[in-house]
């Protein structure tokens, strides 16, 4: 079963936002996490001032009590701080995230309208190609643009061939290193500059290896295909123009049908689209940002509130509760034992604690990498107008099982989006840059089915070019350097990145989880 270009990016989108709203609860859980743990060492000091009045005299306990009160002032007045800037943090999370969707939302509108706009101008494009067809003026340059382009191919092909005899039959010539020696120093040519001693010399090894034999056969092997290259590429640039006749002859017809106001209008629906685009990436960009200063905060590494517990932790491990405490544990009574006991369980559930929490940052961490991921396939979908409504996919286990496995990082990004690229075609008569006489030869072009920057984007092949049967083959874009991660294919994304976000560096999901 297929799925449609726009429901496959809804389908993305609607990942994206399960990643950031387990990374935002993630978030929460370890600011409540922050709570307990200070709530659990105030509890634990507590405990060891009923300590201190069953075992110490009234004036070591006083000295004891003002220890741990200033010590636990200092955590309070921080941790309601530290919660205020937390609190601050995930408001400005949720400010940027409604902002990002609300773009996002803009940008499916503005695609919509855009798509009407290609559907008109498509539309009146197919009038105008069906009238070029009964034109015999241009079906005769049709014609002969079509025997210049096929003259091109031929002369091409010629090329390749003697290109490719010239590497086979060249290489016994090339593995000679006394004739290379001589062809290299231009020997038996008026290049050939040397004293009378190395021209003796030279004369010897030449006859050696018969060298004045040999060199006009291995001048004329590398001779031909030059010639031939220099014929092929005149006639590609006859073909070119012989085509861009055509296309300039097409693109009358259809502004004096009506056609230029349409091809405006959709030249503007698209800056739009680019214009939101844009602003879609300086959103997430920010709102990556957000999320790390909110993760600095919730990792523990807030300096106020680490100084303020650190000094907590000082007061309640200094060396005279540390001797009271176990004096208590020595000596049996039913007091000191509930005491005692309270102060391992504490101690026991903050270690649990503190344990979920690393647990949580290592998860919040795997998110952040994978949404980052999806940010990057988002933007190489969109930079290949994979969402055009005439884009689709024939698996629809994309947005199904093979996104589940990429969630959970069964596979990599790589591999993920490498399976969107060869699932992906186009609607039957949308090639990308059909006719086009800049594309006619440049199966790597950046043309694309939403029309052309320099004219019409005529449909089937009214005016020449070959068909691809409705299979795009765009240029793969940003890839072409390194992935990390170790994916079944090469290739890197070309989203632009701010600061430290673009990390590549992540682990696996653990089981379960919100996808």
């Amino acid at each position: 079963m297929s799925i449609g270009g726009p429901q496959a990016l809804a389908s993305l989108e609607e990942a994206m936002r399960d990643i950031r709203r387990e990374e935002d609860e993630i978030s929460r859980r370890l600011a409540r996490s922050t709570e307990i743990v200070a709530k659990i060492k105030e509890s634990e000091a507590e405990l060891f001032r009923q300590l201190a009045q069953l075992r110490l005299d009234p004036a070591i306990q006083a000295e004891l009590d003002g220890r741990i009160s200033t010590a636990e002032s200092k955590a309070r007045e921080s941790l309601k701080s530290h919660g205020k800037a937390v609190d601050q943090a995930q408001k400005n999370i949720e400010d940027l995230e409604a902002g990002r969707v609300s773009l996002v939302e803009r940008r499916r509108d503005a695609v919509a309208d855009l798509a009407e706009k290609q559907k008109a101008l498509d539309a009146l494009l197919q009038e105008v190609s069906a009238r070029l067809e009964t034109d015999p003026a241009y079906a005769e340059k049709r014609a002969a643009a079509k025997s210049l382009g096929e003259v091109a191919d031929q002369s091409m092909e010629k090329t390749r061939l003697a290109e490719a005899d010239r590497e086979e039959k060249g290489k016994p010539y090339r593995d000679d290193p006394l004739f290379m020696y001589l062809w290299d120093s231009g020997y038996g040519t008026s290049a050939y500059k040397a004293n009378n001693l190395v021209r003796y010399l030279d004369g010897l090894v030449a006859g050696l290896v018969g060298f004045q034999k040999a060199r006009p056969n291995y001048a004329m092997l590398n001779d031909i295909p030059l010639r031939l290259r220099e014929h092929a590429e005149r006639q590609e640039a006859n073909a070119q123009a012989a085509e861009a006749a055509l296309v300039s002859l097409a693109n009358e017809a259809a502004d004096a049908a009506g056609g230029r106001p349409l091809r405006e209008a959709k030249a503007k629906a698209e800056a739009d689209v680019q214009a939101i685009d844009a602003a879609i990436v300086e959103a997430e960009d920010k709102r990556n940002e957000a999320g790390e200063a909110l993760q600095s905060l919730t990792n523990g590494s807030d300096p106020a509130l680490a100084s303020a517990a650190a000094a907590l932790a000082a007061a309640l491990g200094q060396e005279d509760i540390q001797t009271l405490l176990a004096e208590a544990r020595r000596t049996r009574t039913g007091k000191d034992d509930t005491i005692v006991a309270q102060i391992d369980e504490s101690r026991t559930r903050m270690r649990e604690e503190e344990e979920e929490s690393r647990d949580l940052r290592e998860r919040s961490k795997t998110l952040a990498a994978r949404r980052r991921e999806l940010e990057d396939i988002q933007w190489e979908f969109k930079k290949q107008r994979f969402d055009d409504p005439r884009s689709t996919f024939r698996e629809d286990k994309l947005v199904g099982d093979l996104l589940n496995d990429f969630l959970r990082g069964g596979i990599s990004a790589a591999s993920y989006w490498d399976q969107w690229r060869k699932s992906q075609n186009w609607a039957p008569g949308n090639e990308w840059g059909a006719g086009n006489a800049s594309t006619r030869r440049s199966s790597g072009s950046n043309s694309s089915p939403w029309g052309d920057q320099g004219g019409f984007h005529w449909p089937d092949n009214s005016i020449g070019g070959s068909s691809s049967g409705g299979k795009s083959k765009p240029s793969s874009g940003g890839f072409g350097g390194g992935w990390g991660g170790g994916g079944n294919s090469g290739g890197g994304f070309s989203r632009p990145r701010t600061g430290s976000a673009g990390t590549r560096k992540h682990s696996g999901f653990k089981t379960g989880g919100g996808f």
